[in-house]
């Protein structure tokens, strides 16, 4: 009987062994960029590594924070500044940045996410995800308002309609071009109020 499991853990391990060995050389024979496709394997490794990577007390904790309307609509205007560069508005994870990042931004409206305890997004929130684009948000502790706003808003997002997702392109941080931009039609309207001052004041006299 020791014999048989001696034999069964040797052949896991060449196993694990074989199957390391194999991804080792398609990874240096296709190089690490996140421009390529993982294979299934790296994928499901990655996840394995993840899940395990969420301490087993975050499965059960729930929300603290009721989803109210005004809940939702602040967890949106978090969600629109601080997220959508890598998971867009409307969670799809189709961005520029998302699309050329491994691993890959999920898809936040997908069974994947979705079947996550409310304990496990607010953990990956608060910590990040290592060795991935995924930072660590807030500040430590359980009691992050903000962070749990936002995993209400994550359920929010699969009801997610077209109208909340035009108003939060308002909430989007601009980029330098359209700061810029609105700067300089500030001056123009600021010259054109200044030049008009004079005109007017001569016209009354």
């Amino acid at each position: 009987m020791k014999k048989k499991i001696v034999i069964g853990v040797l052949l896991v391990v060449i196993g694990a062994l074989g199957v390391g060995a194999y991804m080792m050389h398609n990874m240096m024979q296709r190089g690490f960029s996140t421009r390529v496709e993982p294979m299934q394997m790296e994928k499901a490794l990655a996840t394995t590594i993840r899940e395990q990577a969420i301490p087993s007390r975050y499965k059960t904790v729930k929300n603290p924070v009721a989803a109210t309307p005004e809940v939702i609509h602040e967890g949106m205007a978090h969600w629109a500044d601080h997220c959508t560069a890598c998971h867009a508005n409307n969670g799809s994870g189709d961005t520029m940045y998302g699309k050329t990042m491994y691993p890959r931004p999920p898809d936040m409206r997908q069974k994947d996410t979705q079947a996550m305890s409310d304990g496990e997004l607010y953990y990956t929130i608060k910590n990040g995800v290592r060795l991935s684009g995924m930072p660590a948000f807030g500040d430590q502790g359980d009691d992050d308002v903000d962070s749990w706003k936002l995993v209400t808003f994550i359920r929010h997002l699969p009801q997610l309609t077209d109208a909340e997702e035009t108003d939060m392109q308002d909430l989007n941080p601009k980029s330098p071009d359209e700061i810029r931009e609105e700067k300089e039609e500030e001056d123009f309207l600021k010259g054109n109020a200044q030049s008009a001052t004079p005109a007017t004041a001569t016209h009354h006299r």
